[in-house]
């Protein structure tokens, strides 16, 4: 969320921000509400002071035996104004609130303005892109082929955009999730948590997901829960509501969890295979962190999510989003897209972001530095790391043979009771 601050005081800031993000919004009309909910205030604050200068005088002349009708009639007029204003009062400062909820993050300086992905700027290759000297085939085609994937069955379970792994396709995810929450916990130092994957309106509204994405997410009927979009949810609202110390930061939590998404406009886009699914499942990396450190940390942040792909073996470069693809609790995002020479395309595979503080104020988490009474916003940060069904679909492609085995990337054998290769049935 947008410190109220920002808004009255740096108001062209905010208002070249929402342009930058080619978002659609009534900002004068934001303006206007805040001066009127002031000005309401102004007036209950001057009203609540007459009240309080009649009922002295009330006080004194009932003491000296006058007649104090007249100030006793003016005392219900005032309570009247009072009470017809704080109904005002709390209607438009209700309002307000449900319009700075909706004002996306103001970009970092260094996020390149543009007005879609077509304005991303890639700032980083790796890996030298698999020799294949064969038609390559899709995920889909050689998941199929080898019967690890059905999708068939699943539409038949469920509906569309759900796939059931069979065979070393169940134990190829089980080994990529093991395998990324080892070199997490162990080699970037992440402590592992397993969260709940239901959560309430509120965690959503910290998080930036409510209200402005309702349509994106899997609600329960006759309830405020809500199936979990990403882990980002309830691994941020771990710390909702509380006072960190400064020795807490930087605190770093990995975790798995299958995610639930309804991918509302997204119709035409990635539906084969298992790019796009309602369903699927995600190692999370989440951070709080001091503000003054929070882009060293998205450096770092960024490296442990690189790492996966570099141990896996998988060519991947990595961009930096524009203005206009941004996503809205985010400041500055990095996304790492794979090679997938099936589709001949690259592909994202983790989006690495720093909120600043615009989920912690809409969370209530701050830390309170060493020494001082006050306490202070923590900046969270949050990356893939990786989604693990893409990672499935980056070694179906990349290490595919044209006989139609799959070879296990070496670092996922031991995860696999030392299998080399995904042969067909």
């Amino acid at each position: 969320m947008i410190d109220i601050k920002i808004i009255r005081e740096k108001p062209d800031l905010v208002a070249e921000s929402i342009r930058n993000r080619c978002t659609d919004l009534p900002f004068d009309l934001i303006i206007d509400m805040d001066i009127r909910k002031r000005k309401l205030l102004q007036e209950v604050e001057e009203l609540r002071s007459t009240r309080n200068k009649v009922s002295d005088e009330i006080g004194i002349r009932k003491k000296s035996g006058k007649n104090c009708d007249h100030l006793i009639s003016r005392m219900k007029e005032v309570n009247s104004e009072i009470k017809s204003i704080e109904k005002t009062l709390s209607v438009t400062d209700d309002e307000l609130k449900k319009h700075i909820l909706s004002i996306p993050n103001i970009p970092h300086p260094s996020v390149p303005v543009g007005r879609n992905e077509t304005d991303n700027v890639v700032v980083k290759e790796w890996g030298e892109k698999h020799h294949i000297d064969f038609e390559p085939l899709p995920h889909w085609d050689i998941g199929e082929d080898l019967g690890i994937l059905d999708f068939r069955r699943a539409a038949k379970i469920t509906g569309s955009r759900f796939t059931v792994y069979h065979g070393m396709g169940a134990r190829l995810e089980r080994a990529l999730i093991n395998f990324m929450l080892d070199i997490h916990r162990t080699r970037h130092d992440y402590r592992e948590v397993l969260p709940p994957f239901i959560v309430n309106d509120q965690s959503l509204t910290a998080t930036g997901q409510l209200p402005k994405f309702a349509d994106d997410l899997f609600k329960l009927e006759g309830c405020s829960y809500y199936l979990i979009p990403t882990a980002e949810v309830p691994v941020t609202n771990l710390h909702r509501n509380e006072i960190l110390t400064e020795e807490d930061l930087p605190l770093k939590y990995v975790s798995y969890t299958p995610c639930f998404r309804s991918e509302a406009g997204s119709h035409g886009k990635d539906t084969r295979g298992i790019v796009r699914q309602h369903q699927f499942n995600k190692v999370e990396l989440v951070k709080f962190v001091e503000p003054e450190n929070s882009y060293n940390e998205l450096e770092s942040l960024l490296k442990d999510a690189e790492k996966i792909l570099q141990l896996l073996n998988i060519p991947y470069r990595v961009i930096v989003l524009c203005t206009g693809d941004l996503g809205f609790s985010a400041a500055k995002t990095y996304d790492i897209e794979v090679w997938l020479p099936g589709q001949n395309r690259y592909c994202e595979i983790s989006s690495c972001s720093n909120f600043e503080s615009f989920q912690a104020r809409r969370a209530g988490i701050r830390y309170r530095p060493k020494g001082r009474k006050k306490s202070k916003l923590v900046h969270t940060l949050n990356g893939s790391g990786l989604a693990v069904g893409r990672t499935v679909v980056a070694i179906l492609d990349n290490y595919q043979k044209e006989d139609g085995s799959v070879v296990i990337p070496e670092v996922l054998r031991p995860y696999m009771n030392g299998a080399e290769i995904i042969t067909g049935p």
